[in-house]
């Protein structure tokens, strides 16, 4: 059996040491790297994901495609990468892309489980055609659905996603409609674990 590591950072982004993520998440989950990611197609349609329901944070929530942390010493994006393929069911190689390097949020569930994560967040672009086969132990259901439709939902309130979605979708939405051609985020920004 393989034990997940998560690197824990302090404020200023720079890493502290590490834990065991099945015991990370509670009341008072220290900050630790995560990475979130939004997997588009080339005619720009989003993919969506539920998470599944027996998850121990936002268990059954609709959010982002894919969400992680990187292992101690595991370059981000090649994390991005193994949980593409493990969660969805999307083999690399894939293009990686850094959109939003300083992002952090912290959340908290109604039964008191917080996230609190610095999370930069990273767009990839597959072939149209190209299907997911999700994880059950990951991924509920994944879908494709239209980015301008989607964002407009999430911004408006009427779509139920994860607080981490809300929040990066806000941001992500102010680079432009075209999710394809997104600025690229600068390497320097990311926190300093990351960096170094």
């Amino acid at each position: 059996m393989i034990i997940e590591r998560v690197v824990l950072l302090d404020e200023a982004g720079n890493d502290v040491g590490v834990a065991d993520k099945a015991g990370v998440h509670h009341a008072d989950t220290p900050l630790h790297l995560a990475f979130s990611s939004y997997v588009f197609d080339r005619d720009g349609r989003f993919l969506l994901t539920r998470r599944a329901t027996h998850k121990k944070t936002w268990p059954g929530v609709w959010t982002n495609s894919c969400c992680g942390h990187p292992a101690p010493g595991e370059a981000i994006a090649d994390g991005v990468s193994r949980r593409l393929a493990d969660e969805l069911g999307l083999p690399g190689p894939h293009k990686v892309e850094l959109v939003l390097p300083r992002f952090r949020y912290r959340a908290e569930m109604g039964n008191g489980v917080v996230e609190n994560e610095m999370c930069p967040v990273y767009r990839v672009v597959v072939d149209s055609g190209a299907e997911p086969a999700p994880n059950p132990d990951e991924v509920d259901s994944a879908v494709w659905v239209p980015w301008g439709e989607f964002a407009e939902s999430v911004l408006s309130g009427t779509r139920e996603v994860s607080p981490w979605c809300v929040l990066q979708v806000r941001e992500l939405s102010a680079l432009g409609d075209d999710p394809v051609s997104w600025p690229l985020g600068d390497p320097a920004d990311l926190p300093a674990a990351v960096v170094g």
